[in-house]
């Protein structure tokens, strides 16, 4: 779908039921929206993950509500007719309902997002569904949930074991029936995507979870080549902006040191009347 018309919710859905895929991708300043937006992407999520590719933590922990603000109005300015999807961080949630459907509420009012996102499966599942019964679409996220990635080992493949794939599609299942409009899978076998796939009746966006869900989702800087702490093994690199940009920074360093930057054509005249009077003036 896309083409600059803002995906509603029955539109994912029925994404779905013709096998439609759908495209998602973070993004985190107004200039990343604008190229998502134009690029024509369907959904864009301001993930929390601009703790690690903007901010600089080795996590997403320690993003705050303020910071998701910050760049959820950035994202909205820059992409003003795609659904954008403003992650709720860590603790903002996981206290009590009540504070959860605040915190959603500040997302959605005052940041402009089209829906919210958290994390958890069966444990979470009154807290979807108390938030989506106060007005505002919520996205499930299973599998390997990177706020409490201490829990589960780390950063790793979720679901192998038997009971493990049996919990996850109870955790789908669980959200679904509570209201989730979307599920993103990360991080687990393909196959067992596939089954939790077809168990749900909203959509799946994978991300390291194979072919078999209803749409993608992958990080700005990691399909750019922005990002060279780690790369996931999921992540396809489709360009490679990071070395480009040191290429140009160091060009431009070696013009300036040079002489050769700025030259001519990036430079405003003056008449050769008004500099020879000025010279003239400044003898006095």
């Amino acid at each position: 779908m896309s083409g600059n018309t803002k995906l509603l919710l029955n539109n994912l859905k029925e994404m779905k039921l013709s096998g439609e895929k759908i495209s998602v991708v973070t993004a985190y300043s107004y200039p990343q929206a604008q190229m998502a937006e134009e690029a024509g992407i369907d959904m864009i999520l301001v993930g929390d993950s601009l703790g690690m590719v903007e901010l600089g933590y080795s996590d997403t922990v320690p993003v705050t509500m303020e910071d998701m603000l910050i760049h959820i109005k950035a994202v909205r300015r820059g992409a003003p007719d795609t659904h954008l999807i403003c992650d709720m961080p860590f603790m903002s949630y996981n206290i009590s309902i009540e504070q959860a459907i605040e915190n959603a509420g500040i997302l959605y009012q005052k940041g402009r997002a089209d829906s919210v996102k958290l994390e958890g499966g069966t444990d979470y599942a009154d807290t979807v569904s108390a938030v989506f019964r106060a007005g505002i679409p919520v996205c499930g996220h299973i599998g390997l949930t990177p706020q409490t990635a201490a829990l589960l080992g780390g950063h790793k493949v979720q679901g192998k074991s038997l009971d493990a794939a049996k919990k996850m599609i109870d955790d789908a299942v669980a959200l679904d029936e509570a209201g989730a409009y979307a599920i993103v899978l990360e991080a687990i076998p393909a196959g067992l995507a596939g089954i939790i796939s077809e168990k749900v009746s909203v959509p799946t966006i994978g991300i390291g979870a194979g072919a078999a869900c209803d749409g993608q989702v992958l990080v700005f800087h990691d399909m750019l080549g922005m990002y060279k702490k780690f790369t996931p093994k999921f992540v396809k690199i489709y360009a490679d902006i990071y070395s480009d940009s040191v290429n140009a920074l160091s060009r431009y360093s070696s013009e300036v040191k040079d002489g050769i930057f700025p030259g001519a054509e990036h430079s405003f005249k003056i008449k050769e009347e008004t500099l020879e009077q000025l010279k003239e003036l400044l003898k006095m």
